[in-house]
């Protein structure tokens, strides 16, 4: 009797074994991504290094191992919006090889989080832009994807909650700095306008990112704008732009290129806290 039952619950427990790996719509990708990761660590793994020599040197070059390195340790946050309608046709995005883009993590609207890069790989999420004077945002930020169409989805508490606990965890880890919690129209003005109609405010309470105080201080006559949003971070190649995206992060009911007195006051106390 105690050998039937034992064959009932292991033919069972096998069972399901089976109908979850055949319903697993992911077993392909997470299969390429391990055996990227492997080609990665023999890239790493290689000493001396491959493709590292310096065809310009004239003298001799060779290889000594240091006990002093690390891995890459990302100073950055950007938040993101999916501009997609579910979870699922997000993750299908960033699962096919021709999109090229990806994403460290994806927040649901029901709070799931999904992770899909490694903390310390390069995700390819910022794409061309400027953030003070960091160019190449992929290489030192951790992207996270807002799963929200960018119109007419609003952000639940569920995803809000997720999101900060999230982010609670790589500020701890990463020693991120408070003003380095930024969003992709910030770092790509004109380009990108996303996160739209977000909580910033919330995350900054919490010390996810900067906000303007509540009482705001009049506006020296010497104060220049300009001056104000390169200090934030602004790229003012396109200064409607900078302007835009300033507007997009702490204004949203207004996001015309026009510095209203109220925007200027809210502009100044953030310069001032970025000083």
């Amino acid at each position: 009797m105690k050998s039937h039952k034992f064959s009932i619950v292991f033919l069972s427990s096998a069972l399901l074994f089976l109908i979850a790996c055949s319903t697993y719509k992911y077993k392909a990708t997470d299969k390429v991504y391990k055996n990227n990761a492997k080609s990665f660590a023999k890239i790493i793994a290689a000493t001396p290094p491959k493709n590292q020599q310096i065809d310009s040197l004239f003298n001799e070059q060779y290889f000594v191992g240091t006990t002093n390195m690390g891995i890459r340790k990302a100073n950055f946050v950007m938040i993101h919006h999916t501009a997609q309608d579910s979870l699922g046709q997000t993750l299908r995005t960033f699962t096919i090889p021709r999109t090229g883009t990806s994403s460290h993590y994806v927040v649901s609207r029901d709070g799931k989080v999904v992770q899909m890069v490694n903390d310390y790989l390069r995700a390819q999420h910022a794409g061309a832009g400027k953030w003070g004077q960091v160019t190449d945002m992929n290489s030192c930020s951790i992207g996270i994807e807002m799963d929200n169409n960018g119109t007419t989805d609003v952000w639940t508490d569920a995803q809000i909650t997720s999101l900060c606990a999230l982010l609670k965890t790589l500020k701890k880890k990463y020693s991120i700095p408070t003003a380095n919690f930024i969003g992709h129209a910030d770092f790509a003005p004109g380009r990108k306008n996303d996160p739209k109609n977000f909580p910033w405010k919330t995350l900054a309470q919490q010390g996810y990112g900067l906000w303007y105080d509540d009482v705001l201080d009049s506006v020296p006559e010497n104060f220049d704008p300009m001056v104000g949003l390169k200090v934030i971070g602004y790229n003012l190649q396109r200064p409607n732009y900078a302007i835009e995206a300033f507007k997009i992060h702490y204004i949203q009911s207004d996001i015309t290129p026009i510095l209203t007195d109220f925007d200027k006051r809210v502009l100044y106390n953030l310069y001032k806290k970025n000083l």
